[in-house]
């Protein structure tokens, strides 16, 4: 029997690189730092939503630079983009980013927007314009992206077909804490690619013994183990191949396929007995691996081929019911896809809620539709896909819950309306009482002030005079007007009283001038202060009166408006999550079909090589051997 290993593809491994926003060192605006802390939840909508609002108000201001959010407006720009970008909208965050860059800032805050640039750019399958974006950087470069710079600029490079290129940027970086692993590896295939084989596969032999307790390194060691092997398998050096899949973990992403192709490379060097070994072991793992089916069949071959005629017939028969009841569970998936539940186990928010969910999804209960398609699911095309159904589902159950909350609106305006309404014909009858007298008032003091002015440069000391004087000045006029019509001697005396009187009280007037006209003016500046209190308290007012009736008034048509985009938005969305997730069910069913041809065909061989297996037992039964 003939089988053809998997390769691997020798594709290039991406680090992950800065992709939150910094938190800031000393906060000033609470709408950003909820913005922020929205984004390090994972809600990146939410973030946008809170984000966007607050830079469209900010911009909107008649002196922004008093607005706490001026503190922050380079950071606030830059995070916009990184909350996009996280959200995979791309177009925007290009956007976002671009006005960065053509804006007047240090070079410093260029390079960082010119890599972030680059990175979309990459993210997109768009190289070239990603080296071009790379091409801006100039100058000082921040030292939390420098290495992450060269790196992406060193992928570029082979995304482009310029290998050499990026083995002479790599290089550079062997020694970057941040990269281990994935500068080593991607070294070796720039090296491949580059024509260098022998150097790129001791680069590939020194990636596959990095030392990194760290999840990601310890993935990047294996599949440079992986990738090494199976060239040396290739090559048929099944010593040294074997060798490179010995150092892959036994528990680690790559380890089923580790054990299939040692078995593989030590049955190619004809040693069967080491074969079992692996072969061995990797059956008794997960049976709808795809590395543990065809290990079912390698197995027997494997005694087969020691002449074990009798061991191999048992383990094909065990490889075919295995391979039965995979094909139960084969059609049971594809019946639960058609049926919907694929979906519905996806959304489940106890999924969403943890980073190893494709894990975690096989150990749900009543989701068979998930046990051949956990490696799908794991796939970046998939996951791509899958995000944009999750984001879907959840943008639907946004919208419904804001057009359900459009009733809520509308209740508590009837709420308002029937509290102010009642109320107000009264306060506004009081009112205009209230402000009429004050509008009195205030024209009586405009006059106080106009007499004050004038009389600084044509004195008129009677204007000064107090209550008690003008009614004394008034009652002394009245009795000098009486006097003029009578006549005698004691007419006279009581002219010269008269007379008297009129003196000590112009005397007083006109001695006592300077003081009254400064106790005059601050009077009138006290009765000012009062006035500026009356003004600010009228003021607050109308602007409650104004704002309890812009509580309730004006908000059918807004919110009729709302409601019905709300409603289009939802009809929008609701038939692009319906062709998504066809979509996704689509391509679920095509891979659960891929797996059924797959196990079809292990079906069949089981079937030959049983029947093959007890035949060649029963002749070296017949010939005096044992089976």
């Amino acid at each position: 029997m003939r089988r053809a290993w998997q390769w691997l593809s020798m594709g290039v491994a991406l680090a992950a690189v800065a992709a939150r926003p910094s938190p800031a060192a000393d906060l000033r605006d609470l709408y950003f730092g909820e913005a922020l802390y929205q984004a390090y939840q994972g809600q990146y909508f939410d973030a946008l939503d809170r984000l966007d609002s607050e830079l469209a108000q900010h911009r909107r201001l008649d002196e922004p630079e008093l607005d706490s959010l001026q503190y922050h407006i380079r950071q606030a720009d830059f995070s916009v983009g990184d909350f996009e970008l996280r959200y995979r909208m791309h177009l925007r965050a290009g956007r976002a980013i671009k006005q960065v860059l053509d804006a007047d800032v240090d070079q410093p805050v260029k390079n960082d927007a010119a890599y972030r640039l680059a990175r979309i750019e990459f993210q997109n399958d768009q190289p070239e314009d990603a080296l071009h974006a790379l091409e801006r950087i100039q100058g000082t470069v921040p030292d939390n992206i420098r290495d992450d710079v060269e790196f992406l600029r060193a992928n570029v490079y082979l995304a482009l077909g310029r290998p050499a290129d990026a083995a002479d940027v790599l290089k550079r970086l062997q020694t970057a804490q941040s990269l281990k692993g994935f500068a080593a590896y991607n070294l070796g295939i720039a090296l491949l690619q580059s024509g260098h084989a022998a150097e790129g596969l001791r680069q590939l032999d020194k990636a596959g013994q990095i030392d990194s307790r760290e999840t990601a390194t310890a993935a990047i060691r294996d599949k440079s183990n992986m990738v090494l092997g199976s060239i040396m398998l290739r090559s048929d050096d099944y010593a040294q191949a074997q060798h490179a899949f010995d150092r892959v973990r036994l528990e680690g992403p790559y380890s089923n396929r580790a054990l299939l192709s040692t078995g593989w490379a030590q049955a190619s060097a004809h040693d069967y007995h080491k074969a079992v070994v692996p072969w061995g072991v990797l059956i008794g793992r997960d049976p709808t691996d795809a590395a543990v089916q065809e290990a079912r069949l390698a197995l027997p071959f494997a005694y087969s081929k020691l002449r074990v005629y009798g061991r191999a017939a048992s383990l094909y028969g065990q490889a075919l019911d295995s391979f039965g009841k995979e094909l139960d569970k084969v059609d049971a998936s594809t019946r639960s896809i058609r049926a919907g539940n694929f979906l519905k186990a996806l959304v489940r928010e106890e999924i969403r809620q943890d980073n190893v969910w494709v894990v975690r999804l096989r150990t749900l209960p009543d989701t068979p539709e998930t046990f051949y398609l956990t490696e799908l699911m794991a796939s970046n095309d998939f996951q791509t896909a899958l995000q944009n159904y999750l984001d879907l589902e959840d943008l639907h159950r946004r919208l419904i819950a804001w057009q359900d909350g459009f009733a809520a609106f509308e209740d508590l305006i009837r709420l308002r309306r029937a509290n102010y309404e009642p109320l107000l014909p009264e306060v506004d009858a009081h009112f205009r009482g209230l402000d009429a007298q004050m509008r009195m008032r205030l024209e009586q003091r405009d006059l106080l002030q106009r007499r004050l002015q004038d009389i600084l440069t044509a004195p008129r000391p009677p204007l000064l005079a107090t209550a008690d004087e003008r009614v004394a000045l008034e009652r002394l006029r009245k009795i000098e007007r009486a006097l003029k019509r009578e006549s005698g001697a004691e007419w006279a005396a009581q002219q010269v009283r008269l007379q008297h009187l009129q003196g000590v009280l112009t005397w007083r007037l006109y001695t006592e001038y300077p003081e009254r006209l400064t106790q005059a003016h601050k009077d009138l500046h006290e009765l000012n202060e009062d006035v500026q209190m009356l003004h600010e308290r009228y003021t607050a007012f109308v602007r409650a009166r104004q704002a309890a009736v812009h509580s309730y008034a004006g908000y059918d048509q807004s919110i009729q408006r709302l409601r019905t985009r709300v409603g289009e938005a939802l009809q929008h969305v609701d038939t692009l999550l319906a062709r998504q997730g066809h979509v996704i069910e689509a391509v679920a069913i095509d891979e659960l079909d891929t797996r059924r041809q797959r196990l079809e065909a292990y079906q069949v061989q089981a079937r030959y090589a049983v029947a093959d297996s007890y035949d060649r037992a029963l002749k070296e039964h017949a010939n005096g051997g044992t089976p």
